[in-house]
């Protein structure tokens, strides 16, 4: 690891202006258990670090709408054993303990989480060639080892994945989150947080360098109290993320589909909100049948590589079965 400097700024508007003073070789230091790693190989090399972890507020608090606001310095593992999330929103709280191990989790922070960057293993080894992480420099996995990597939403410059599982909960629930930059603090719809590749995959997210997350709200959902996350994966610890669905179902008195949020995991370079499948779903009939034609209208664009068509197979099926579940237990 090279050397680097360290400071630790007033408030979160001295920090901002810092890393805006420093340019893209500073940034931010929340928990550090993806950005230190990333140290360690290489394959990031910031000149500056500013300590950000006590200038966001580490606090889950309800909104006057009913929601919650969940400072950008909240603890994974505090975030999923948080009473009210786990109460309203328990696809989030599923999600995170899904995620890394309990050490991990008590140090990675929601900022940082939905930052954090792909897992595919050319961006983490910098002996080879990566459009993520040096431009125009190729990406080899499309010809190499792509099993765990991308089949929809993908370009021909990076096939890569976004890894996080909190993000995909957030996503299906329609979560906010709060920036603030030089000019102030805006908000950023989550499905819009993080960017496809195109021909720019060395930029994950909409945001700038000196951007910093401040806080993401969830929107009152009652019926995301009837929601859940799965995730299904090689081994049922220690490894990576295949596929992961969050999804929630709202079920009329007849039975239909009177709502639903849906979103995958571990299919595309950003958290992929099923917007097509809620869609088939809306005033239909809350069928086996009815799921999985809906499964197949949103992964009727996936374009699989050579070694991960299974993919595809295995998003639709988890689909099925989750919807499955989620209408089984409404009618218990």
């Amino acid at each position: 690891m090279r050397p680097f400097a360290y400071e630790r700024a007033a408030d979160a508007a001295a920090a901002v202006a810092v890393v805006d003073g420093h340019g893209p070789d500073a940034a931010f230091l929340a928990g550090g258990t993806n950005l230190v790693d990333l140290m360690k190989l290489g394959v990031v090399t910031p000149d500056r670090l500013v300590d950000v972890t006590r200038l966001t507020s580490a606090e889950v608090e309800e909104t006057a709408e009913g929601g919650i606001r969940i400072g950008a310095a909240v603890r994974n593992s505090d975030l999923a054993a948080d009473p009210v999330v786990r109460e309203r929103y328990p696809a989030l709280s599923q999600a995170l303990l899904s995620g890394a191990s309990g050490q991990l989790r008590n140090l990675a922070t929601v900022g940082g989480n939905l930052l954090q960057r792909t897992r595919c293993p050319y961006f983490q080894d910098v002996s080879k060639p990566c459009n993520k992480r040096r431009p125009e420099s190729g990406c080899p996995a499309r010809e190499g080892a792509h099993r765990e990597l991308a089949v929809i939403g993908h370009s021909e410059h990076c096939v890569a994945t976004h890894p996080s599982d909190m993000a995909v909960a957030m996503a299906a629930l329609d979560a906010v989150v709060h920036v603030r930059g030089p000019a102030g603090e805006r908000e950023i719809a989550l499905v819009d947080l993080h960017r496809l590749p195109n021909d720019r995959p060395d930029r994950d997210t909409v945001l700038e360098s000196p951007d910093l997350i401040v806080a993401v709200e969830l929107a009152p959902l009652d019926f995301a109290r009837r929601s859940r996350y799965r995730k299904v994966r090689d081994r049922a610890s220690f490894a990576f993320g295949l596929v992961s669905l969050a999804a929630a179902l709202d079920l009329a008195d007849d039975g239909t589909v009177r709502d639903c949020r849906l979103a995958f995991g571990q299919l595309a370079h950003k958290p992929w909100r099923a917007t097509r499948a809620e869609a088939a779903l809306r005033g239909g009939p809350a069928t086996d049948a009815a799921f999985g034609a809906a499964a197949d209208a949103e992964l009727a664009h996936a374009q699989p590589l050579r070694d991960n068509a299974f993919k595809v197979t295995l998003a639709r099926n988890l689909l099925v079965r989750t919807l499955s579940d989620l209408r089984d237990e409404g009618a218990a």
